[in-house]
C-alpha cells in the first residue's frame, strides 16, 4: 500500500532533532543513571524509541505497489535484581506505520504489546543457571538463531533455556518458539512452531580461536504457520569456527547438514558460509573490508526428496543485501562490505552483493523463506542478479542518524520470472537510546 509522502521539512526535522538535543548532556541518562544507583543496581530502565521513513520502489520485483511509509517504534523496558540469584526483566513494544493505517501488516505494526519478559535463576558458585519467558535471542552471527531488528516490529521468542558455563565453554539446552505478532491483541504463546536442541560455544580455545556447535530440532505444524501439505521436521547440525588470522586477517566458516521431512517428502539439505576480513589504514581512519561466499541448498525436478535448505529463525538484515530481498534458501551469494570509519562517531558503508540460484529448478525465496518465483524447466538460468548498496550511521551521545541507498540489478532469472522491475531503497532515520 502506497502512504502520503511526508514534506521534505518533517524528514529535515527528523534529522536534526537529536542534533538539537545532543548539544547539551542527555537529562534523562542522568535520570536513569541515578535510579539504578539509587537502588544500588537492582533497577535499570531502557527505552528506545525509533524513526524511519523509507521509500520501496520495485517492491517484489513489481509485483506490488511503490510504497513510502514512516516507521515508528517505542520501546519501555525494566529489569530488576532483587537478589543475586533472580533477574525479573520486561519490555513493552508498541510499532506503528501512520500513513499506511490499519491494514498494515505485522512486521510493520504492533499496538502495545510485551517483547520480552522473563525470569532467571543463577548463582555465581554454580556452573548452572535457567531462564525462561519471553525474550530476544541471537545465536552465533544469527544466521541459525536472531532477531532481525530492522523490521519494525522485530522478532521475538517464547523459551526456557538451561545453561552450563564453564571457562571457554558455554553450553544450552533449549527450546524456543518464535512469537506469532497479532497487530491489535495479545501475543499469546503458541508452540505449533518451535525449535529444541543444544547449542555450544568453545570460546579462545587454541590461539584465540573459537568454535560453535549445534544440534537443533525444528518442528511446525499449520497452527504454527506450516502451509504445505503434513508437518515440517527437519534435524539441524552445525559447526562454525572463527577467530584471528596471520597478518591480522580474521575468518569464519560455519556448515549445517540437515534431514528430517519437508511435509510428505524426506528432507537432505545442507548450507555453508565462509568469510574473511581484514582492517587496513586510510590515513587516520580505518577502513574494515570483509569478503563471503554462502551458500544454501535447493530441490531438483524430479527429485525424490527435499533439498530446500530450512534457513530456521534467521536475522537475515544486511546478509544477502541492504534491501533484504532474500532469504538462506537455494542461493548461492558473494558479498562484500567496506567500512570506513570516518571518526568514533560517523561510519560510512560501501555493500556489494551477486547472487545466484542453487538449483535452477527450485524457486526464488525471500527473507521470511516465502517464494518469489520460479521456474520447472530452468530456462532463465540461475543468475538471479547484484545489488549495491551504500549506507551510514552517525551517533551523537544517546541519538543515532541513519540514511542509506539500495539499487539491485535484475539477472536473467528475475528479468525472466516476474514483472522485471529492479527494486530500489532509500531511508532516512533517527534512533534514541536509555539504557
Amino acid at each position: 500500500m502506497q502512504s502520503t509522502s511526508p514534506s521534505l521539512a518533517g524528514i529535515c526535522l527528523l534529522l536534526l532533532f537529536p542534533i538539537l538535543l545532543s548539544s547539551q548532556s542527555d537529562p534523562l541518562q542522568r535520570e536513569v543513571n541515578a535510579l539504578k544507583k539509587a537502588s544500588h543496581d537492582k533497577l535499570s530502565i531502557s527505552f528506545e524509541e525509533r524513526t524511519r521513513w523509507e521509500e520501496r520502489f520495485g517492491v517484489n520485483f513489481g509485483k506490488a505497489v511503490k510504497q513510502q511509509d514512516m516507521l515508528s517504534r517505542i520501546r519501555v523496558g525494566a529489569t530488576y535484581k532483587p537478589n543475586p540469584w533472580l533477574t525479573l526483566s520486561s519490555t513493552g513494544q508498541d510499532a506503528r506505520t501512520p500513513f499506511y493505517g490499519l491494514a498494515a501488516p505485522s512486521t510493520m505494526r504492533e499496538s502495545m504489546d510485551l517483547q520480552e519478559a522473563w525470569a532467571g535463576l543463577s548463582k555465581k558458585s554454580l556452573p548452572v543457571s535457567f531462564s525462561f519467558g519471553r525474550r530476544m535471542l541471537n545465536y552465533g552471527e544469527t544466521r541459525v538463531i536472531g532477531v532481525p531488528q530492522w523490521s519494525n516490529t522485530a522478532r521475538t521468542y517464547d523459551y526456557g533455556r538451561l545453561q552450563f558455563t564453564r571457562k571457554h565453554l558455554t553450553l544450552d539446552a533449549l527450546l524456543i518458539s518464535p512469537v506469532i505478532i497479532r497487530t491489535d491483541s495479545f501475543n499469546n504463546p503458541e508452540f505449533g512452531n518451535r525449535y529444541w536442541g543444544a547449542y555450544a560455544v568453545l570460546s579462545k580455545y587454541w590461539r584465540n580461536q573459537s568454535m560453535d556447535a549445534y544440534a537443533l530440532r525444528h518442528a511446525q505444524n499449520k497452527i504454527g504457520g506450516w502451509t504445505g501439505t503434513g508437518t515440517l521436521g527437519t534435524n539441524n547440525y552445525g559447526m562454525r569456527f572463527y577467530g584471528p588470522l596471520p597478518a591480522k586477517f580474521s575468518y569464519s566458516l560455519e556448515g549445517i547438514g540437515q534431514n528430517g521431512h519437508m511435509g510428505l517428502q524426506n528432507q537432505r539439505a545442507f548450507a555453508f558460509y565462509t568469510s574473511v576480513a581484514r582492517t587496513v589504514p586510510i590515513g587516520p581512519m580505518p577502513l574494515a573490508i570483509s569478503l563471503e561466499y554462502k551458500g544454501a541448498s535447493g530441490s531438483h525436478t524430479g527429485a525424490s526428496h527435499s533439498a530446500t535448505f530450512d534457513q530456521l529463525t534467521p536475522a537475515n538484515h544486511d546478509k544477502f543485501g541492504h534491501q533484504d530481498l532474500f532469504g538462506w534458501r537455494n542461493l548461492k551469494t558473494f558479498k562484500n562490505l567496506d567500512t570506513l570509519n570516518v571518526t568514533k562517531a560517523l561510519a560510512v558503508n560501501l555493500m556489494y552483493t551477486d547472487h545466484y540460484l542453487f538449483s535452477s529448478t527450485d524457486a526464488l525465496y525471500n527473507s521470511s523463506g516465502s517464494k518469489i518465483s520460479s521456474s520447472s524447466t530452468g530456462a532463465p538460468g540461475s543468475h538471479v542478479g547484484r545489488e549495491l548498496d551504500a549506507f551510514g550511521t552517525w551517533t551523537i551521545g544517546n541519538h543515532t542518524l541513519l540514511a542509506g541507498y539500495g539499487q539491485f540489478f535484475r539477472g536473467a532469472f528475475v528479468q525472466q520470472t516476474t514483472p522485471g522491475l529492479n527494486p530500489r531503497y532509500i531511508y532516512f532515520a533517527q534512533q534514541y537510546t536509555l539504557k
